[in-house]
């Protein structure tokens, strides 16, 4: 047996990077993902989108303003009360700029089929107009039913924020009558 042990060298830490060159690196490599999503998007996505829900209504009127009205309902109030759930749980944003954006993403997400039926609206590309002849002849009533379902699902959440806004507002009026109930018998 051998008195020394070997010991570990010490980690070393050389980096030819510096932080400015690695966020340049970061950001160059983010936006250049944003330009292929967006272009994927813009020529991909709207005649997509219009050929599944073509496929699902397969040209009857009444059938496709109620998938309509069911999308643009879920699709827009789930959103919405992922983000009232955001905004409840918001403390300590500031040092939790993660969290934030992780809910807004998943907004987004959730809001995909809205967005790509308003991208199939108003949008003015190749695959958007596809995309518009494609519900015209496959999806009739869809678009329609898409905004009323919209329209009332952000009427539903806008009525619950509301809500719950005023049951916490009447919770803490309670709670400032209960103690100076309690405070004014305290006193007689």
């Amino acid at each position: 047996m051998t008195d020394h042990e070997p010991t570990a060298a010490p980690a070393q830490t050389t980096t030819n990077k510096s932080p400015w060159k690695r966020r340049v690196i970061v950001g160059a490599v983010s936006v250049g993902a944003l330009v292929i999503a967006w272009v994927f998007a813009v020529t991909v996505i709207p005649r997509w989108w219009a050929q599944r829900i073509g496929d699902v209504i397969d040209g009857r009127l009444a059938f496709g303003s109620f998938v309509g009205v069911v999308v643009g309902l879920i699709f827009s109030l789930l959103p919405l009360l992922v983000l009232l759930a955001a905004w409840r749980f918001r403390r300590g944003w500031a040092k939790g700029w993660r969290r934030s954006l992780m809910f807004v993403v998943i907004a987004a997400m959730l809001a995909t089929p809205n967005l790509a039926t308003l991208g199939i609206v108003i949008g003015n590309g190749n695959a958007a107009h596809a995309g518009e002849r494609i519900l015209d002849v496959d999806g009739p009533g869809f678009r329609g039913g898409t905004l009323f379902g919209v329209l009332t699902g952000v009427g539903i959440g806008i009525a619950f924020a509301f809500l719950t806004w005023s049951r916490r507002k009447n919770k803490q009026a309670a709670k400032q009558l209960k103690s100076a109930m309690a405070r004014q018998q305290e006193q007689s």
